[in-house]
């Protein structure tokens, strides 16, 4: 498998920069009440416009709002005690909320999709499910789930709108996307038809904003707390912003914030983030 050292760098698209830009990013805060003093920090030293956040890990009256304003941003949240959890964070202004499931199963409780507009763009906030161990009923679900985000992202297309759907998609699309592939040929994560969902999703005409930018490089977002991970790069990219066709022309940048998983007390993700011209 390749190896590139880039990854330690700022992943930005070096062509000419607009004088203004948007920039949304997504990370999976594994708990956002424990690791908030790293969320913080993050929103602080990188400023994003819009900040997609999952596996917040707590009811709806745990949210830390006061924190969230103090720092700059206005948020819609979806939580769930102990699990899950996704929030879109605003910097001076509220997201306008469209919808806060994702359709197609109302038996579905799991708080794992935030949907808003921001500046005229679509947004969706994901968490897509592990699906381990396999076979079982968890895979079950997240092949379900996959399908009703491919139906739902199928509507999204068609209507012509700008959409970004981005988030934790628990799935590495290629074996680029993962260190030494070989070992995850049976995780839920890995298998053939996760990574068949995934491009189908992706074939109804949405950009892969990561790989546009960095076709070929080793990019990861997602180190294990087990085994030094971090340290030795032996990580995955699972956590993907997906862009329909006119923002695809407006993307600009593309990258990880990979020094934030070598934080204290941090997330075993890694803030991913994309710049969109104006």
């Amino acid at each position: 498998m390749k190896t590139n050292n880039s990854t330690h760098l700022p992943l930005v698209y070096l062509s000419p920069q607009p004088f203004h830009t948007m920039k949304i990013a997504t990370y999976n805060v594994n708990g956002i009440n424990s690791r908030l003093p790293v969320l913080l920090r993050w929103l602080k030293e990188t400023a994003p416009d819009v900040a997609c956040l999952q596996e917040l890990k707590a009811p709806h009256e745990k949210i830390p709002l006061r924190a969230i304003e103090d720092a700059g941003y206005q948020a819609l949240w979806h939580g769930q005690k102990s699990w899950n959890g996704v929030a879109i964070l605003c910097r001076h202004t509220l997201p306008e909320e469209r919808c806060r499931v994702l359709p197609g199963d109302p038996e579905d409780l799991h708080s794992r999709y935030i949907e808003a507009k921001v500046n005229g763009i679509i947004i969706g906030c994901l968490y897509l499910p592990n699906g381990n161990p396999v076979p079982g009923p968890k895979f079950d679900y997240k092949m379900r789930w996959f399908e009703r985000l491919t139906a739902h992202a199928a509507g999204l297309f068609a209507s012509g709108e700008d959409v970004v759907l981005t988030g934790d998609y628990n799935v590495m699309p290629t074996e680029l996307d993962v260190y030494k592939p070989e070992r995850w040929v049976k995780d839920a994560l890995f298998l053939p038809e996760v990574r068949e969902a995934f491009h189908t999703l992706v074939a109804q005409g949405w950009t892969d904003a990561i790989r546009k930018l960095h076709p070929e490089e080793v990019i990861y977002t997602f180190w294990d707390f087990f085994r030094d991970a971090y340290n030795r790069n032996a990580g995955l990219r699972i956590d993907h912003f997906l862009l329909s066709p006119h923002l695809d022309k407006r993307l600009v940048a593309a990258g990880v914030d990979r020094n934030v998983r070598g934080w204290e007390k941090t997330s075993d993700h890694a803030p991913v983030w994309i710049e969109l011209a104006s």
